[in-house]
């Protein structure tokens, strides 16, 4: 049971009745008591005219993901087996960060129906979010009073990651076709394969003429190259405690992860095989032997529920990862922090051991300078001198890197997954990959 503001205001205007009672010969007290009998009277009889709650059914109709940030829209049905019909309220039980507001929603459901209600959810966080109950509320006739009801009702939601870089991904395809020889341009280099022949034009390089094929055609034919297949990307995000640091408007791992989005549309579009792993003391997801079009929906799949670990990263854990995924990866991209050569050691000193193999590429994601403010402040300074101290930790963290066979790449949040895309299609017009 519950009781309305109304039953409050009702309480509330007894206060005339008492005040006036002396002038009419009534005692105050008992015509105090006279109201709140009365009240209360009325309170009961309006609790007894609600719809009892017990016969009505609560369904879910909840999508099973939805993307970060985008609006999507759950239904609860509720069947009313009862005789008489249900009016009141209905409140849905998910958790803040699902995004839907104050969650109340008024309900009539005739007796012996069944009617959908729509919320929309706005997630502000990516995983697994959940609601465990609805709570029904049937309101009697004059309003005073109702029954109340917490029905369980269990629903979840996986929020994916959003996926914002895809804007990327148009003009990053036109380059690959570019590079596979769907268009005009042909590449030509080491670890490239034989495409086919076509007749010399004015400013082809005249490396690729193909002489036998010459003389037998009896004009000048040039061979065309496209880039190599099947080549193996080992992408690895570091779970640990480094990837929770903020960076722009959310955290590393964010960033990471949109990089690994991108990174993967292009080399399945490429003809390449995948590979990722997220990794800090445990292997916290793993993806591997997808390709095609099931893709991008199992690898959103497997990072929505990750989150940061304020744990180091194990990287001799990554590196017998790394091996497990194939023998003979092409590229290995690890996505992790370069902040200070005294927290990379442990990376560092692991990284030798893959780059004799192997193309290894270390992408970080950092927060970009601030912008000098006109006047400038003791604070200012501070913070202009904590900003050149770290970059130059980057830079002598990169600079190891280099040392050790890799390739440092370090950007914001939101120019790293350009950024690593465009030095894969690098690596491809080179014929490395």
């Amino acid at each position: 049971m519950y009781v309305s503001g109304l039953f409050a205001l009702l309480v509330a205007v007894g206060v005339v009745p008492v005040v006036l009672a002396p002038a009419a010969g009534w005692d105050a007290a008992w015509a105090a008591t006279a109201w709140a009998v009365l009240c209360i009277a009325l309170m009961i009889v309006d609790v007894a005219a609600a719809a009892p709650l017990r016969p009505v059914v609560v369904e879910r109709r909840i999508p099973t993901r939805a993307r970060l940030g985008e609006p999507v829209e759950a239904t609860v049905l509720l069947r009313n087996d009862g005789r008489r019909p249900l009016r009141g309220r209905l409140r849905d039980g998910w958790q803040p960060t699902a995004g839907a507001g104050d969650a109340r929603i008024d309900v009539e459901v005739p007796a012996g129906e069944r009617r959908a209600f729509v919320l929309r959810l706005l997630p502000r966080r990516r995983g697994e979010l959940r609601t465990g109950f609805v709570a029904l509320r049937s309101r009697g006739p004059m309003g005073l009073a109702g029954r109340q009801r917490v029905a369980p009702a269990p629903g979840a939601l996986r929020v994916l990651p959003p996926f914002a870089s895809r804007r990327h991904l148009p003009s990053r395809l036109a380059r690959l076709r570019e590079l596979d020889g769907n268009t005009s341009v042909q590449v030509r280099g080491r670890g490239t394969e034989f495409d086919s022949l076509r007749e010399y034009v004015r400013g082809d390089d005249v490396r690729s003429i193909d002489w036998r094929a010459t003389a037998r055609a009896g004009t000048t034919m040039l061979r065309t190259w496209r880039p190599e297949r099947d080549r193996h990307v080992v992408i690895v995000i570091d779970t640990g405690r480094t990837s929770a640091t903020r960076v722009g408007d959310g955290v590393r791992l964010d960033a990471a992860m949109e990089s690994a989005l991108l990174l993967s549309a292009l080399a399945a579009r490429a003809g390449d095989h995948v590979h990722l792993v997220m990794f800090d003391r445990a292997r916290r997801a793993r993806v591997t032997g997808v390709d095609g079009a099931r893709l991008l929906p199992a690898l959103v799949d497997a990072m929505a529920p990750v989150e940061p670990t304020l744990i180091d990263t194990d990287w001799s854990a990554v590196l017998t990862e790394v091996r497990s995924l194939t023998s003979r990866p092409s590229l290995v991209v690890l996505l992790t922090a370069q902040d200070s050569p005294e927290a990379a050691r442990g990376f560092l000193g692991s990284l030798p051991s893959l780059t004799e193999r192997t193309t290894v590429l270390v992408g970080a994601a950092m927060d970009a300078p601030d912008p000098a403010p006109g006047a400038r402040t003791a604070e200012d300074v501070y913070r202009e001198a904590a900003i050149a101290h770290a970059d130059r930790d980057v830079e002598r963290v990169a600079a190891a890197v280099r040392r050790a066979g890799g390739e440092a790449l370090t950007a914001t949040p939101d120019a790293l997954p350009p950024a690593v895309a465009d030095h894969y299609l690098a690596l491809k017009a080179a014929g490395r990959l």
